[in-house]
């Protein structure tokens, strides 16, 4: 999925889940300062439509993070600790084979939908069909074709390996055929009703506030948390005040002086964890435009920018983790991976070293000023939306960094649905972007370099590529992981990719995407934390319902 940004303005062992609690002991009861037993969730993103649509990444049901509360994953990854295996949820077992061409599902039993009908292997049957036969529903573009079901077993068949989508498979949400079969349009319907195999139903719904309660007959313990009530707030600066005086207890919002501003106005219960994740941010470019069509000329650029001030300064030293892996491959969670002649190097900022690859592939220096081997001075204009601050610092120490070597760059701020329509057809020179995440780096160089997602500038309708980067050896390095029969190939496929990436520098990551999020433990504790990483903090994904089943009331 999309890594998820509310910026001013995205694996434990395997066990099974019957009868999981809450960790540690507790009383059923809440804490005296909190008998009603809410919990208070924030977002920063303005009134919300009322759509409860849970494929749609834009209805209010996703887009706040309650969507997770009412509907569940077939499986629960854990994507801090990505090389993990996944917790069972609604499925009690999987079995791949034909090299990942083949999925068999065992569907647990003893669930009901939260209308009291039971779930079935049909249930998650027809759910796969949903995905396949709507592709507006499948915002992964998994290519499922055979889907059968027989008792509590349902097959899935594909024609080529999905060992690269094994995730995205099994973190599918399970909707109920009785329901789903009566929706006329499943790609524009709102909802109104929410019916899941989830611990809570949705009691209300208004622009600024949705609540939802639980309920009984949940096939697991139930949560000590009777009620979530979830509040968009207007911007920022609203949302980062909720958090201060208690109104919030639980967000994802970039707080740029965290400290003064927020854990220190109550260091024993205000809390942050942001730990990183297999995607980057990063600096893209048109690769299509002259001169950036120049990997010399981006190689350069990478000698030359400072992670340690992005990370201190753009990111105020928490919320997007440094990365500065040669590779672009994010560490820890991505350390195997990383080819054996790749460890442990990391770039350093070289402006010597910088100048000298420039001036050996024909560029010439007229004082302070590039000039490229044409003679044209060298420029880049930088395009951002017009509330993202840290991307706005980001680019604006970029700008600096890129001085050193003689580039002129500017800033430009814009619309943030203009800047969106300029990602998407490449009307741009430079910005900072982010990529996907996956249980390897697969998804992430994907974003980057594949050219099967190749469209030309001035093309909408972009799903990664961003930076219209052809590399013909790359795709195919790309095509030979998702397809190949071995890890040895695998192996050998993404130390391919690590060289290109090294080689060619269609794009160059300056951060690690995060999953994290702020939450008080002044009503609530048993949350995520670097001694215990059993889930992201980020309170939009699947795993917050793992976290809400974790919580127990504070003593």
């Amino acid at each position: 999925m999309r890594v998820k940004r509310a910026v001013v303005a995205a694996l434990v062992a395997t066990m099974a889940v019957t009868g999981l609690t809450a960790c540690g002991g507790g009383s059923s009861t809440a804490a005296q300062g909190n008998p009603d037993a809410v919990l208070n969730v924030g977002k920063p993103d303005g009134p919300q439509a009322e759509n409860n649509n849970p494929f749609l990444e834009t209805s209010a049901l996703s887009n706040m993070g309650y969507r997770w509360m009412i509907y569940e994953p077939l499986a629960m990854y854990n994507r801090v600790k990505p090389q993990e295996p996944a917790k069972p949820w609604l499925a009690t077992k999987w079995d791949w084979s034909d090299n990942y061409k083949k999925l068999v599902l065992t569907v647990r039993d003893g669930v009901k939908f939260s209308d009291g009908q039971p779930m079935t292997g049909e249930d998650v049957a027809y759910t796969f069909q949903l995905l396949r036969d709507n592709k507006a529903l499948n915002v992964d573009a998994v290519p499922y074709k055979d889907i059968t079901a027989a008792g509590n077993q349902v097959t899935l068949g594909f024609d080529n390996s999905q060992f690269v989508n094994q995730v995205k498979i099994l973190q599918t949400l399970v909707v109920p055929k009785h329901v789903w079969q009566g929706i006329k349009d499943p790609a524009l319907d709102l909802v109104k009703n929410p019916i899941g195999t989830g611990p809570y139903t949705l009691k209300s719904a208004t622009p600024q506030t949705m609540i939802v309660t639980r309920r009984d007959g949940y096939w697991q313990e139930a949560p000590k948390v009777k009620e979530i009530r979830y509040t968009s707030y207007t911007d920022n600066n609203a949302q980062v005040s909720a958090l201060v005086n208690g109104a919030a207890e639980w967000s994802f919002v970039f707080i740029p002086n965290y400290k003064a501003v927020y854990t220190n106005k109550d260091p024993q219960h205000y809390k942050l964890w942001f730990p990183a994740q297999l995607a980057v941010h990063g600096l893209w470019f048109n690769t299509e435009k002259a001169p950036w069509n120049d990997a010399k000329l981006r190689q350069a650029v990478n000698k030359v920018i400072n992670r340690d001030d992005i990370f201190n300064q753009g990111e105020a030293g928490y919320f997007y983790p440094k990365n500065d892996q040669v590779t672009g491959i994010p560490t820890p969670a991505g350390d195997p991976f990383i080819a054996p002649q790749y460890k442990g190097k990391s770039v350093q900022v070289d402006v010597p070293g910088a100048k000298a690859l420039l001036t050996g592939a024909g560029y010439k220096f007229t004082g302070d000023k590039l000039a490229d081997p044409g003679g044209k001075p060298v420029t880049l204009k930088l395009t951002v939306p017009s509330g993202w601050s840290d991307y706005i610092t980001d680019l604006e120490i970029i700008k600096d960094n890129l001085a050193q070597i003689g580039i002129t760059a500017t800033v430009e701020k814009m619309n943030q649905d203009a800047w969106m329509k300029s990602v998407d057809t490449g009307d741009f020179e430079g910005l900072m972007h982010w990529t996907n995440d996956g249980q390897t780096p697969y998804d992430m160089y994907r974003d980057v370099m594949d050219g099967n997602r190749y469209k030309p500038t001035g093309q909408g309708g972009i799903n990664g590529n961003y930076g219209r980067y052809k590399n013909d050896e790359a795709t195919k390095a790309l095509e030979t992981y998702a397809n190949a029969e071995d890890d040895a190939a695998r192996t050998a496929a993404m130390a391919t990719l690590q060289r290109i990436m090294i080689d060619q520098q269609p794009m160059v990551p300056t951060s690690a995407a995060n999953s994290g999020g702020e939450y008080s433990t002044k009503n609530w504790v048993g949350w995520p934390d670097d001694a215990n990483p059993y889930a992201p903090a980020q309170p939009t994904l699947r795993n917050a319902l793992d976290i809400v089943l974790h919580l127990k009331p504070a003593a």
